[in-house]
C-alpha cells in the first residue's frame, strides 16, 4: 500500500552509512564513531538518592504534567550558574527547557524556515543540525573554516548575495566535527554582521565548559546587546544524556516563539528529569563533575593524537581540539572514508566518514574521531587498528 506522504519525506533520505554504523554495536568492535560521554563518569550513586529524595520532596508534582516552559528551579540554575558561566546574564524567563538541544534544533527550524530559504553554516557542520533543518526544506550556504573557525570574510560575501538569510548557525566552541574553535576576533566580527544585516545568530554550545587549555572566549550570547542571539545549551556532555535535558536562551519575545511550537510538539519535557537535575545541582557541585570529565577526556584527546602521530601516515591531517569530543581527520581527496570504513570494520574499528557533515555534499577525504567514550587502552588499539587500514591506502 502506498501512502500519501508530505513533500519533506523526499527531502529526508537514510544516511548511507546507517547500516555500517549499526555494526559499531557489536562488542569487538573499537568505535570512534559516536558522539558520546564516558558511561563511567555518569553519576550514578549520588542520582539514586537523588531520585528518592525527589520522589520524597514532590514525587506528585515529579509524576504530574508540568509547564511547557520547565521546571522553574531548573531554569533559575541554569539562568544564575549555566548562563552566568559563559559570561551571559539572564532571567529565568529568559530559559526554555527542551529534551536536549536536539529539539532546540528542531524548533529553530520550524520557526524560521520555509521551504527554500536560506541557512548559513560552517562547512563542514553539525550533521543533527543539518538533518533537523532539512526536514524544513532549506537552502544551505556553506561557509568554509581554517584553525579559527569560520571565515568571517567568506561569511559578509554570502550575506551579501544572499541578505535575506533566516539565520547564520554556528558552534564556536570544538566544534563537532572538526573540534575547531571560532576566535574571539570572529565572533566580534560574526555579531557585527549579524547586527549590520539583522540576521540572527543560532550559538549551539554543547561542549563551551569542556576546555582542557588555554583562555575562555567570551560566547557571542554575551556579546549580544540587541537580541539576535539565540543560543542552545545542554546537560547531556557535562552531565548525562540520557535525561534528554536542553534548552534554548533568547529574548521572552522570541521565547515565546518556542513555547508555542514547544506546546504542540510535545507540551513539556520530563517533569521527573527536570527535577533530578534541579535537585543533583542544589546537592551536589555540577562544577566539580565537570572539572572531573575535563581531567579524563585531556587525557584520552592527548592519548589519540599520540596515536595519531605515531600511527597514521604521515602526509594525514587532523585537527588539535583544546576542549570538546572530537577531532577531524583528512585525507587525500581521492581516499573515500565511506568506502574506507567498510575495510576498517573488517579491522574491528569504526569512525564517522566525513561526507554526511556538509550539507550540499561532497569531501569524502575526511572523517570524525571521538576520544571521550572509549577507554584508554582501547584508543591505543583502536589507533593501531586504525593506523593499518590506512597505511594500507597510503601505500
Amino acid at each position: 500500500m502506498e501512502l500519501r506522504l508530505s513533500e519533506r519525506m523526499n527531502y529526508l533520505k537514510a544516511s548511507e552509512i546507517r547500516e555500517l554504523l549499526k555494526l559499531t554495536e557489536q562488542p569487538d568492535i573499537i568505535s570512534f564513531a559516536g558522539g558520546l560521554p564516558a558511561p563511567e563518569l555518569f553519576p550514578i550513586e549520588q542520582l539514586k538518592l537523588i531520585s528518592h529524595k525527589v520522589l520524597d520532596v514532590e514525587g506528585k508534582n515529579a509524576l504530574q504534567y508540568g509547564p511547557t516552559e520547565g521546571y522553574t528551579p531548573l531554569r533559575k540554575i541554569i539562568a544564575e550558574q549555566r548562563m552566568k558561566a559563559v559570561g551571559v546574564n539572564v532571567s529565568f524567563e529568559n530559559i526554555l527547557i527542551t529534551n536536549g538541544s536536539q529539539q532546540g534544533l528542531d524548533f529553530i527550524g520550524r520557526v524560521f524556515l520555509d521551504k527554500d530559504d536560506v541557512v548559513i553554516c560552517e562547512s563542514p557542520s553539525y550533521l543533527g543540525a543539518i538533518n533537523a533543518f532539512r526536514a524544513y526544506m532549506p537552502k544551505f550556504v556553506e561557509i568554509p573554516m581554517d584553525d579559527d573557525g569560520m571565515i568571517v570574510e567568506e561569511l559578509e560575501k554570502a550575506i551579501e548575495k544572499y541578505p535575506n538569510a533566516k539565520f547564520i548557525y554556528t558552534i564556536p566552541d570544538f566544534q563537532n566535527p572538526t573540534g575547531k574553535t571560532l576566535s574571539y576576533e570572529r565572533r566580534v566580527k560574526m555579531l557585527q554582521l549579524a547586527e549590520k544585516y539583522n540576521i540572527p545568530i543560532v550559538e549551539d554550545n554543547p561542549y563551551g565548559e569542556l576546555r582542557f587549555e588555554g583562555e575562555h572566549i567570551p560566547t557571542i550570547k554575551s556579546m549580544d546587546k540587541n537580541g539576535l542571539v539565540i543560543y542552545l545549551g545542554t546537560f547531556s556532555k557535562t552531565f548525562c544524556p540520557g535525561l534528554r535535558l536542553g534548552w534554548i536562551c533568547a529574548e521572552i519575545e522570541m521565547l515565546n516563539k518556542f513555547i508555542i511550537v514547544k506546546q504542540g510538539a510535545d507540551l513539556q519535557s520530563s517533569s521527573i528529569s527536570q527535577r533530578e537535575a534541579a535537585f543533583f545541582m542544589t546537592t551536589y557541585s555540577l562544577e566539580e563533575h565537570i572539572e572531573k570529565i575535563k581531567a579524563i577526556y585531556r587525557k584520552r584527546r592527548d592519548l589519540m593524537i599520540e596515536m595519531i602521530k605515531s600511527e597514521f601516515p604521515e602526509e594525514v591531517k587532523y585537527t588539535y581540539p583544546h576542549g570538546g569530543l572530537f577531532t577531524w581527520v583528512s585525507l587525500r581527496e581521492d581516499i573515500d572514508t565511506a568506502e574506507l570504513l567498510k575495510t576498517a570494520l573488517l579491522e574491528k574499528v569504526a569512525f564517522v566518514p566525513g561526507g554526511s557533515f556538509f550539507p550540499n555534499g561532497g569531501h569524502p577525504n575526511h572523517f570524525r574521531l571521538n576520544f571521550s567514550n572509549m577507554t584508554e587502552e582501547k584508543i591505543v588499539e583502536g589507533m593501531k587498528r586504525l593506523g593499518k587500514v590506512l597505511k594500507e591506502v597510503y601505500r
